[in-house]
């Protein structure tokens, strides 16, 4: 009795401090953090319900607040110019210094497995040998990258398909020896060209998943502003609840499924491993909304400079041709969650693949075209890499051409350096008699045939043009001849084609050889006439 009563002491003298929550951050907001320099940031976490907190920071900005009744706050501090090391002081019932922080650009980089391949993802041997100096490239980066100044934090990879998550768990790290080779590749080779162009301090955050679609990326508020999106959604959605009410009946018991587990395990666990019978939606990376709501959620609205996009692949056989009003309402959202504005938002036409089937093959053509109609979005841009590609591996070596393809349009348009930041973009067509003329924005200093050979300057060749097709009244697309007319134009016909309607190029997964170019060494975008 003495000691249950000495117990019960012990335990109500802790409990109101077990029950005082203490002050806590986001984990953005922690050691070796970037913030978006000159402006005003938002900073927020977690307290008792009228805490307050007071924020300090050591460039001599100052504020406070005080925690809503859920427990909930958020304060916005004034950030200095481009530099640091600094630190941030949080004070409430409790005490958090975070350290070495730097001010300097924020980007987000999103999309699915070549935005979230790591850098040590891509030093293993190439699958064909032509790529290995690629790789031997990224060998010799991981080994000898030493900046502190780029720093990158990536949150975890997870599914939440009714709860908008807050917060996750992650650290922020430096491009140092031994840490270099944990960073998305695509995004460090974008970060590397900004410092080397401005030399200001450079913050990735990654937010991204191999293998997924676009549709798990758009919020449950985004379906539901169109009408196409809403039935998407709630078919989704209704079929979704009826495998979760299965799954969960007490009585339910997956007798395929436990013996394909049992015939697994006897085998010695010889191939994948047998999935149940029915698959859990809480468990399913493309459910909509869902790692928008794990991941995405969990960063907005940490303060941004812009955000880069490498994502298409897994849509090329599931709404190839939707892809565009999916990523305009995607553009749309998460600018308005940020409330910054019309942040930058750049993105990537996919590199070259060979594809297992025509419907995978065409589908992966539509993306790219689907993606080229979305510049039509205002402060938008797009990198091309088809000539980049690898025919065996979709995760093609060459991160190198896509951070400094994609830092261009950053280069120019966030940071006024002067620079091209794109090949040609099909502008408009005129219809000649059998000819079809077709005009080009971003030509630089002019159109030329060009080849690309690995990390080399692309250079001019005394070669036909390739890869364009026309398509007459019969509706049949046939290989067409094409000659650079001007500084911005093009011709193209087929003698067959009498009445040529519409014209295409690099049609396909892999356009091998496709070779418009402007004299900046950028390769004309893949584009049809055509209205599908």
């Amino acid at each position: 009795m003495k000691n249950y009563i000495k117990s019960l002491g012990i335990l109500l003298f802790i409990l109101p401090q077990i029950l005082m929550a203490e002050v806590s951050l986001n984990s953005l907001f922690s050691d070796h953090m970037v913030v978006q320099r000159e402006t005003e940031i938002p900073i927020w976490g977690w307290a008792d319900a009228g805490e307050n907190i007071t924020i300090e920071a050591s460039w001599g900005e100052e504020t406070s607040v005080t925690a809503l009744e859920d427990g909930t706050w958020k304060a916005y501090l004034k950030t200095p110019k481009a530099g640091g090391p600094h630190k941030i002081k949080v004070s409430g019932k409790n005490y958090i210094e975070i350290s070495d922080v730097l001010s300097g650009e924020v980007w987000l980089c999103t999309g699915q497995s070549n935005m979230d391949f790591s850098m040590e993802r891509f030093l293993n041997n190439s699958k064909e040998p032509q790529y290995q100096p690629l790789v031997e490239h990224v060998r010799e980066e991981v080994k000898t990258a030493n900046d502190n100044w780029i720093r990158y934090i990536e949150v975890p990879q997870t599914m939440s398909l009714f709860e908008k998550k807050k917060n996750f768990k992650g650290q922020w790290i430096n491009a140092t020896p031994g840490k270099t080779e944990k960073i998305s590749a695509t995004g460090y080779f974008f970060a590397k060209e900004l410092r080397e162009k401005l030399n200001i301090p450079i913050g990735l955050i990654e937010c991204s998943w191999g293998g997924t679609r676009i549709q798990p990326w758009l919020s449950k508020e985004t379906y539901l502003e169109d009408q196409n999106r809403t039935e998407y959604f709630e078919v989704s959605r209704k079929s979704a609840q009826e495998r979760i009410d299965i799954i969960d009946d007490e009585n339910y018991v997956d007798l395929v499924y436990n013996q394909k587990l049992a015939d697994w395990y006897s085998s010695g666990r010889k191939g994948g491993a047998p999935r149940p019978s029915i698959h859990d939606p809480r468990k399913e990376k493309q459910e909509p909304a869902t790692l928008y709501n794990a991941m995405l959620s969990a960063v907005i609205p940490y303060s941004i400079k812009g955000a880069i996009w490498y994502q298409g692949e897994s849509n090329a056989v599931h709404l190839p041709e939707e892809y565009s009003d999916y990523l305009e309402a995607m553009i749309k959202s998460w600018r308005a969650e940020w409330n910054q504005g019309d942040f930058s938002f750049y993105w990537v036409q996919l590199a070259a693949c060979i594809r297992g089937n025509e419907e995978n093959d065409q589908g992966w053509a539509i993306v790219n075209d689907q993606l080229r109609r979305t510049l039509s979005v205002p402060n938008t841009g797009m990198a091309v890499l088809y000539d980049i590609g690898e025919g065996k591996d979709i995760h093609p070596h060459n991160k190198m051409d896509v951070g400094k393809r994609l830092s261009l349009w950053a280069l120019r348009n966030d940071y006024n350096v002067v620079t091209p930041v794109s090949g040609p973009l099909y502008k408009s067509k005129a219809i000649n008699g059998s000819k079809i003329e077709i005009e080009f924005d971003e030509v630089g200093d002019g159109l030329m045939v060009g080849r690309k050979v690995l990390l080399n300057e692309t250079y001019e060749v005394s070669e036909p043009l390739k890869w364009f097709e026309v398509k007459g009244k019969d509706g049949v697309w046939k290989e067409a001849q094409a000659k650079i007319t001007s500084k911005n134009k093009i011709e193209v016909w087929n003698k067959e084609v009498s009445n040529p309607q519409h014209v295409r190029y690099a049609w396909t997964a892999y356009p091998e050889g496709a070779n418009l170019y402007n004299r900046d060494g950028l390769p004309a975008a893949v584009f049809t006439t055509e209205n599908y």
